[in-house]
């Protein structure tokens, strides 16, 4: 069974040459590419990085390898920053299952959802569709794993999933335009799934979604019909799909009905209780202030509400 080294070997190239023209991570001389391909080929090599590569790199025992990223306090410091380095340049992932076996624990949390056979316990923001979500990924024989996504190198955590065979596929939510996932998950060839996109330009992906932009022509024209015509606006700051189309719902029914929107009547503000209820405040202490205000989620409802409830105000009476 042949290894990187060996292919590195036959190549005349180093170990992280070959890597990188296996992986197609980096630029090659296209002359040492081709060496490195056709001894991969003359090896029947594929490229899967193992313990044994990296003990390869960091010029150190398999053994030490695995104690080294186990966090064994018998390892030197100076070997163990090694063998990390080694495996860091590597893209070297542990095996999972292989883990699993050996010390008979999956490595993962369960999140129990309740039954909410009353209603009244759903949490509307979130509750229901990771419910439903979870119901039928295990009608399918699936289970769902959550994981948090960081702000910075969010690909870097799709890429251990899949290479450590964590899971199937992703349902993605929170799309953007160009979002990094969603070429991160075509180029690693991952089955994945969107909730929103359909107002992501060239959105080429499987994905479910509401109709934003109607949703709020039908509210601002159902206010309209009400009596009003100063009909605030709170919603995300520009840039986001899903707030982008709705406020061109807004802007949309208010120029079908001849009502010029004044600046002030749009509140912008993140997702968050609070700053929609000073997003509220700034959009109610205007000239002409807004009898109505449409709000494009629910926490930006429960944001509005608070700040009205606070000087005073009746919700759907004043």
């Amino acid at each position: 069974m042949a290894f990187l080294k060996d292919v590195a070997e036959l190549a005349q190239v180093s170990m992280l040459t070959a890597y990188h023209a296996l992986k197609q991570s980096e630029p090659v001389d296209a002359e040492v590419e081709r060496r490195v391909l056709q001894a991969a080929e003359d090896l029947n090599y594929e490229l899967r990085i193992t313990q044994i590569d990296v003990a390869d790199l960091a010029g150190v025992a398999k053994g030490t390898v695995s104690y080294a990223l186990n966090g064994n306090e018998l390892i030197k410091a100076e070997t163990r920053q090694r063998v990390l380095a080694a495996a860091d340049a590597l893209g070297y992932r542990r095996n999972v299952m292989a883990r699993n076996l050996r010390t008979n624990k999956a490595g993962i949390v369960g999140y129990s959802w309740h039954v909410a056979d009353d209603p009244s316990r759903m949490n509307n923001l979130l509750d229901e569709f990771i419910y439903r979500v979870t119901a039928s990924a295990e009608t399918h024989g699936y289970h769902l794993l959550t994981f948090i996504q960081p702000k910075e190198d969010a690909d870097k955590v799709y890429d251990e999933l899949i290479s450590t065979n964590r899971v199937d596929g992703f349902i993605l939510s929170d799309v953007r335009y160009d979002d990094p996932r969603v070429a991160r998950l075509f180029s690693l060839n991952a089955p994945f799934a969107a909730f929103g996109g359909m107002n992501v330009p060239g959105a080429a992906f499987a994905h479910v979604d509401v109709d934003g932009k109607k949703g709020i022509e039908m509210v601002i024209e159902h206010l309209l019909s009400q009596g009003h015509e100063r009909i605030g606006f709170i919603n995300w700051h520009p840039g986001l799909p899903v707030g982008d189309i709705r406020e061109l719902g807004y802007r949309t029914a208010m120029k079908a009905a001849g009502i010029a929107i004044e600046p002030d009547w749009i509140g912008y503000t993140p997702n968050i209780l609070h700053s929609a209820a000073q997003a509220t405040q700034r959009v109610m202490s205007t000239k002409h202030r807004p009898t109505a205000l449409v709000c494009t989620n629910d926490v930006m409802a429960f944001g509005a509400k608070s700040y009205l409830d606070e000087v005073g105000l009746r919700t759907g009476e004043d």
